[in-house]
Protein backbone atom coordinates (compact mmCIF):
# COMPACT_ATOMS: atom_id res chain seq x y z
CA UNK A 1 0.00 0.00 0.00
CA UNK A 2 1.06 3.48 -0.27
CA UNK A 3 0.49 6.23 2.65
CA UNK A 4 -1.17 9.10 1.83
CA UNK A 5 -1.20 11.08 5.32
CA UNK A 6 0.10 14.31 4.97
CA UNK A 7 0.41 15.01 9.19
CA UNK A 8 0.35 12.54 11.80
CA UNK A 9 -1.91 14.07 14.31
CA UNK A 10 -2.77 10.35 16.02
CA UNK A 11 -3.67 6.89 16.16
CA UNK A 12 -7.54 7.67 16.01
CA UNK A 13 -7.16 8.97 11.97
CA UNK A 14 -5.00 6.12 11.09
CA UNK A 15 -6.86 2.60 9.26
CA UNK A 16 -4.94 -0.67 10.79
CA UNK A 17 -3.37 -1.14 7.27
CA UNK A 18 -1.57 2.44 7.36
CA UNK A 19 -0.42 1.48 11.39
CA UNK A 20 1.08 -1.62 9.90
CA UNK A 21 2.26 0.37 7.01
CA UNK A 22 4.65 2.32 9.37
CA UNK A 23 5.64 -0.02 11.58
CA UNK A 24 7.09 -2.16 8.38
CA UNK A 25 8.90 0.53 7.23
CA UNK A 26 10.19 1.49 10.42
CA UNK A 27 11.26 -2.50 10.85
CA UNK A 28 13.43 -1.89 7.28
CA UNK A 29 15.14 1.38 8.80
CA UNK A 30 15.83 0.00 12.07
CA UNK A 31 18.90 -1.47 9.57
CA UNK A 32 20.65 2.08 9.52
CA UNK A 33 20.72 2.82 12.98
CA UNK A 34 23.26 -0.19 12.94
CA UNK A 35 25.52 0.82 10.66
CA UNK A 36 29.35 2.23 11.21
CA UNK A 37 28.20 5.15 8.94
CA UNK A 38 24.12 5.90 10.15
CA UNK A 39 23.25 7.99 7.86
CA UNK A 40 21.16 7.54 4.75
CA UNK A 41 20.76 10.58 1.93
CA UNK A 42 17.03 9.67 2.01
CA UNK A 43 15.77 13.55 2.79
CA UNK A 44 18.74 15.21 2.10
CA UNK A 45 17.50 19.04 1.38
CA UNK A 46 14.47 18.84 3.71
CA UNK A 47 14.63 20.88 7.15
CA UNK A 48 12.54 19.04 9.88
CA UNK A 49 11.43 21.64 12.65
CA UNK A 50 11.26 20.73 16.23
CA UNK A 51 8.52 22.67 18.04
CA UNK A 52 8.63 22.02 21.51
CA UNK A 53 6.34 24.26 23.71
CA UNK A 54 6.92 21.54 26.47
CA UNK A 55 9.77 19.91 28.30
CA UNK A 56 11.51 16.72 26.20
CA UNK A 57 14.55 14.31 26.22
CA UNK A 58 13.32 11.20 24.75
CA UNK A 59 11.48 12.42 21.91
CA UNK A 60 12.94 15.15 21.53
CA UNK A 61 16.71 13.91 20.73
CA UNK A 62 14.91 11.20 19.44
CA UNK A 63 13.21 13.12 16.41
CA UNK A 64 16.50 15.34 15.52
CA UNK A 65 18.46 11.65 15.51
CA UNK A 66 15.93 9.89 13.23
CA UNK A 67 16.34 13.47 10.72
CA UNK A 68 19.87 13.44 10.85
CA UNK A 69 20.15 9.75 9.88
CA UNK A 70 18.03 10.47 6.85
CA UNK A 71 20.08 13.89 6.22
CA UNK A 72 17.43 16.06 6.91
CA UNK A 73 18.51 19.66 8.61
CA UNK A 74 17.29 19.83 11.71
CA UNK A 75 16.43 22.68 13.86
CA UNK A 76 15.52 22.64 17.54
CA UNK A 77 13.36 25.27 18.76
CA UNK A 78 12.59 26.22 22.00
CA UNK A 79 9.75 28.34 23.55
CA UNK A 80 11.73 29.87 26.51
CA UNK A 81 14.06 31.30 24.40
CA UNK A 82 12.00 32.48 21.41
CA UNK A 83 9.79 35.02 20.94
CA UNK A 84 6.72 33.42 22.19
CA UNK A 85 8.13 34.37 25.22
CA UNK A 86 7.80 38.10 23.68
CA UNK A 87 3.66 37.15 23.32
CA UNK A 88 4.03 36.48 20.18
CA UNK A 89 0.86 34.01 19.17
CA UNK A 90 1.36 29.94 18.41
CA UNK A 91 0.21 30.44 14.58
CA UNK A 92 2.56 33.70 14.02
CA UNK A 93 5.41 32.03 15.57
CA UNK A 94 4.79 29.18 12.52
CA UNK A 95 3.87 31.28 9.96
CA UNK A 96 7.62 33.03 10.84
CA UNK A 97 9.81 29.30 10.79
CA UNK A 98 7.56 28.21 8.06
CA UNK A 99 8.34 31.55 5.81
CA UNK A 100 11.89 30.12 5.79
CA UNK A 101 11.06 27.50 3.86
CA UNK A 102 10.76 24.54 6.26
CA UNK A 103 9.48 21.09 4.94
CA UNK A 104 8.49 19.20 8.33
CA UNK A 105 7.47 20.48 11.51
CA UNK A 106 7.39 18.13 14.70
CA UNK A 107 5.24 19.58 17.42
CA UNK A 108 4.65 19.25 21.46
CA UNK A 109 2.35 21.40 22.84
CA UNK A 110 0.74 21.42 26.34
CA UNK A 111 -2.70 22.46 24.79
CA UNK A 112 -5.26 19.08 23.58
CA UNK A 113 -5.73 19.60 19.41
CA UNK A 114 -2.91 22.77 19.14
CA UNK A 115 -0.92 20.08 17.35
CA UNK A 116 -4.06 19.98 14.66
CA UNK A 117 -4.81 23.26 14.73
CA UNK A 118 -1.27 23.84 13.57
CA UNK A 119 -1.60 21.38 10.78
CA UNK A 120 -4.68 23.22 9.55
CA UNK A 121 -2.35 26.17 8.96
CA UNK A 122 0.98 25.39 7.15
CA UNK A 123 1.63 24.10 4.43
CA UNK A 124 4.30 21.93 6.01
CA UNK A 125 4.10 18.53 6.81
CA UNK A 126 3.38 18.56 10.68
CA UNK A 127 3.69 15.25 13.27
CA UNK A 128 2.35 15.39 16.46
CA UNK A 129 5.01 14.64 19.24
CA UNK A 130 2.37 15.07 21.78
CA UNK A 131 -0.59 17.49 22.60
CA UNK A 132 -1.56 18.10 25.88
CA UNK A 133 -3.87 14.89 27.08
CA UNK A 134 -4.86 13.89 23.73
CA UNK A 135 -2.10 11.65 21.78
CA UNK A 136 1.29 10.75 21.19
CA UNK A 137 1.11 8.55 18.24
CA UNK A 138 4.67 7.93 17.93
CA UNK A 139 4.96 7.03 20.96
CA UNK A 140 1.96 4.27 20.37
CA UNK A 141 3.67 3.12 17.17
CA UNK A 142 7.25 2.45 18.85
CA UNK A 143 5.43 0.47 21.71
CA UNK A 144 3.39 -1.73 18.96
CA UNK A 145 6.83 -1.84 17.01
CA UNK A 146 8.52 -3.23 20.23
CA UNK A 147 5.42 -5.78 20.85
CA UNK A 148 5.43 -7.16 17.73
CA UNK A 149 8.92 -7.42 18.00
CA UNK A 150 8.80 -9.80 20.82
CA UNK A 151 5.05 -11.56 20.35
CA UNK A 152 5.23 -11.97 16.68
CA UNK A 153 1.93 -10.34 16.17
CA UNK A 154 -1.27 -8.27 18.17
CA UNK A 155 -4.19 -10.36 17.19
CA UNK A 156 -5.86 -11.57 20.43
CA UNK A 157 -2.85 -10.53 22.69
CA UNK A 158 -3.25 -9.40 26.81
CA UNK A 159 -2.16 -6.08 27.58
CA UNK A 160 -2.60 -4.26 30.94
CA UNK A 161 -1.86 -0.73 30.77
CA UNK A 162 -2.34 0.35 34.42
CA UNK A 163 -1.16 3.89 36.17
CA UNK A 164 -2.34 7.82 35.62
CA UNK A 165 -4.27 6.75 33.09
CA UNK A 166 -6.38 9.67 32.71
CA UNK A 167 -3.65 12.36 32.00
CA UNK A 168 -2.32 10.25 29.76
CA UNK A 169 -1.77 11.08 25.89
CA UNK A 170 0.31 7.77 25.55
CA UNK A 171 -2.42 5.53 27.06
CA UNK A 172 -4.98 6.84 24.45
CA UNK A 173 -3.07 6.61 21.18
CA UNK A 174 -2.15 2.83 22.27
CA UNK A 175 -6.16 2.31 23.18
CA UNK A 176 -6.52 3.47 19.57
CA UNK A 177 -3.97 1.50 17.71
CA UNK A 178 -4.32 -1.57 20.07
CA UNK A 179 -7.90 -1.63 19.44
CA UNK A 180 -7.36 -1.34 15.72
CA UNK A 181 -5.12 -4.28 15.95
CA UNK A 182 -7.40 -6.66 17.78
CA UNK A 183 -5.40 -6.56 20.97
CA UNK A 184 -7.14 -6.97 24.13
CA UNK A 185 -6.90 -4.17 26.48
CA UNK A 186 -7.07 -3.86 30.41
CA UNK A 187 -7.27 -0.95 32.36
CA UNK A 188 -5.39 -0.59 35.87
CA UNK A 189 -5.32 3.02 38.07
CA UNK A 190 -7.02 4.67 41.15
CA UNK A 191 -10.24 5.87 40.34
CA UNK A 192 -9.05 9.31 40.13
CA UNK A 193 -7.00 8.49 36.82
CA UNK A 194 -9.14 6.49 35.05
CA UNK A 195 -12.12 7.92 33.66
CA UNK A 196 -15.12 6.64 32.50
CA UNK A 197 -15.03 7.28 29.02
CA UNK A 198 -12.42 4.59 28.29
CA UNK A 199 -15.14 2.09 27.75
CA UNK A 200 -15.62 3.13 24.27
CA UNK A 201 -12.35 1.53 23.08
CA UNK A 202 -13.92 -1.60 24.53
CA UNK A 203 -11.21 -1.88 26.92
CA UNK A 204 -11.41 -4.05 30.35
CA UNK A 205 -11.47 -1.82 33.04
CA UNK A 206 -10.23 -3.56 36.44
CA UNK A 207 -10.49 -2.81 39.91
CA UNK A 208 -7.47 -4.82 41.16
CA UNK A 209 -4.09 -5.42 39.76
CA UNK A 210 -4.16 -8.78 40.09
CA UNK A 211 -7.02 -8.87 37.89
CA UNK A 212 -5.70 -6.36 35.22
CA UNK A 213 -2.28 -8.80 35.16
CA UNK A 214 -3.50 -12.28 35.17
CA UNK A 215 -2.09 -14.09 31.88
CA UNK A 216 -1.29 -10.80 30.36
CA UNK A 217 1.34 -10.79 27.45
CA UNK A 218 2.62 -7.34 28.25
CA UNK A 219 2.19 -4.69 31.09
CA UNK A 220 2.45 -0.81 30.28
CA UNK A 221 3.15 0.65 32.97
CA UNK A 222 2.57 4.35 33.40
CA UNK A 223 3.94 7.37 35.60
CA UNK A 224 1.89 9.42 37.48
CA UNK A 225 1.69 13.38 35.45
CA UNK A 226 1.74 16.23 38.12
CA UNK A 227 2.46 18.49 35.64
CA UNK A 228 -1.03 17.66 34.05
CA UNK A 229 -2.41 17.40 36.97
CA UNK A 230 -4.75 20.55 38.98
CA UNK A 231 -4.34 19.31 42.28
CA UNK A 232 -2.93 15.98 43.99
CA UNK A 233 -5.31 12.90 43.12
CA UNK A 234 -3.68 10.32 45.43
CA UNK A 235 -2.55 10.74 49.50
CA UNK A 236 0.85 9.68 48.85
CA UNK A 237 3.63 8.42 46.68
CA UNK A 238 4.08 5.61 48.94
CA UNK A 239 0.37 4.69 48.98
CA UNK A 240 0.62 4.72 45.26
CA UNK A 241 3.33 2.07 45.33
CA UNK A 242 2.17 0.36 47.33
CA UNK A 243 -1.03 -0.34 45.66
CA UNK A 244 -0.70 0.62 42.59
CA UNK A 245 2.91 -0.19 41.62
CA UNK A 246 4.20 -3.48 39.92
CA UNK A 247 6.27 -5.74 41.84
CA UNK A 248 7.53 -9.32 41.50
CA UNK A 249 4.45 -10.60 43.13
CA UNK A 250 1.94 -9.08 40.31
CA UNK A 251 4.25 -9.62 37.88
CA UNK A 252 4.35 -13.51 38.88
CA UNK A 253 0.26 -13.63 37.56
CA UNK A 254 1.10 -12.66 33.74
CA UNK A 255 2.62 -15.02 31.43
CA UNK A 256 6.13 -15.87 31.81
CA UNK A 257 7.27 -14.54 28.74
CA UNK A 258 5.54 -11.13 29.47
CA UNK A 259 7.14 -7.94 28.68
CA UNK A 260 7.91 -4.53 30.83
CA UNK A 261 6.66 -1.65 29.00
CA UNK A 262 7.17 1.96 30.34
CA UNK A 263 7.28 5.38 27.76
CA UNK A 264 9.12 6.90 30.29
CA UNK A 265 10.84 8.75 32.03
CA UNK A 266 10.53 6.42 34.89
CA UNK A 267 9.76 7.13 38.48
CA UNK A 268 11.97 4.42 40.18
CA UNK A 269 10.51 3.28 43.23
CA UNK A 270 6.83 4.94 41.97
CA UNK A 271 5.58 2.38 39.31
CA UNK A 272 8.20 0.36 39.09
CA UNK A 273 10.99 -0.90 41.28
CA UNK A 274 14.20 -0.40 39.97
CA UNK A 275 14.83 -4.43 40.41
CA UNK A 276 12.14 -5.16 37.32
CA UNK A 277 12.79 -1.52 35.36
CA UNK A 278 16.15 -2.95 34.66
CA UNK A 279 15.28 -6.94 34.46
CA UNK A 280 15.31 -9.29 31.86
CA UNK A 281 11.31 -8.64 31.12
CA UNK A 282 11.93 -4.88 30.85
CA UNK A 283 12.06 -3.96 27.42
CA UNK A 284 12.18 -0.31 28.11
CA UNK A 285 15.48 0.73 26.44
CA UNK A 286 14.37 -1.14 23.34
CA UNK A 287 11.22 1.29 23.42
CA UNK A 288 13.98 4.18 23.04
CA UNK A 289 15.14 2.34 20.13
CA UNK A 290 12.53 1.33 18.07
CA UNK A 291 11.66 5.46 18.53
CA UNK A 292 14.10 6.25 16.17
CA UNK A 293 13.07 3.77 13.47
CA UNK A 294 9.19 4.91 14.34
CA UNK A 295 10.49 8.62 13.74
CA UNK A 296 12.38 8.13 10.81
CA UNK A 297 9.47 6.19 8.81
CA UNK A 298 6.99 8.91 9.85
CA UNK A 299 9.36 11.73 8.68
CA UNK A 300 10.47 9.93 5.36
CA UNK A 301 6.52 8.77 4.42
CA UNK A 302 5.41 12.05 5.16
CA UNK A 303 7.82 14.03 3.32
CA UNK A 304 6.60 11.98 0.33
CA UNK A 305 3.24 13.77 0.47
CA UNK A 306 2.85 17.36 -0.46
CA UNK A 307 -0.03 19.40 0.95
CA UNK A 308 -2.50 21.17 -1.71
CA UNK A 309 -3.10 24.90 -1.90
Amino acid sequence: MSFTKTDLLGLKDLSKEEILFIIETAEKLKEINGRDVKKVPTLKGKTVVNLFFEPSTRTRTSFEIAGKRLSADTINFSASSSSTSKGETLIDTVKNIEAMHSDIFVVRHAFSGSVKFIAENTKANVVNAGDGTNEHPTQALLDLMTIKEHKGGFEGLNVAIMGDIEHSRVARSNLWGMSKLGINVRLFGPKTMLPEHFKHFNCKICSSMEEAVENADVIMMLRIQRERQSNLLLPSLREYSKFFGLNKRALSLAKKDAIIMHPGPINRGVELPSILADSKQSVILEQVENGVAIRMAVLYLLSLNKKEG
